[in-house]
């Protein structure tokens, strides 16, 4: 079962100064509304093509605009053993900031 992070969680450790690893599942429109700057964006359809680009060592935030995408997309992660978390009620409840993807 997928492990959740609350959003307020993601934006304290990132005004910390922590290195997370943030994976923005939503697609190239709602990113261009804002994404976490610290987020890799890799919209959930191109999950499985791109399973190189995510680090099996690492731990991995998945994030969507209200956290049901991501869930599917750390569930897929999960059972392909990763280390993943889910951001709950996604990018809706996050209050940290944020920038447009170029």
């Amino acid at each position: 079962m997928v492990k959740d992070i609350q959003p307020k969680d993601v934006q304290e450790k990132l005004e910390k100064g922590e290195t997370l690893n943030i994976i923005d599942v939503r697609e190239d429109e709602e990113v261009a509304e804002g994404m976490i700057p610290e987020a890799k964006h890799i919209p959930l359809g191109d999950v499985e093509d791109r399973l190189d680009e995510i680090d099996k060592g690492q731990e991995h935030i998945m994030v969507c605009r209200s956290g049901g995408r991501s869930g599917k997309a750390a569930k897929y992660l999960e059972d392909k053993g990763y280390n993943v978390l889910n951001m709950e009620g996604g990018m809706l409840a996050y209050e940290g900031g944020t920038k447009p993807k170029l």
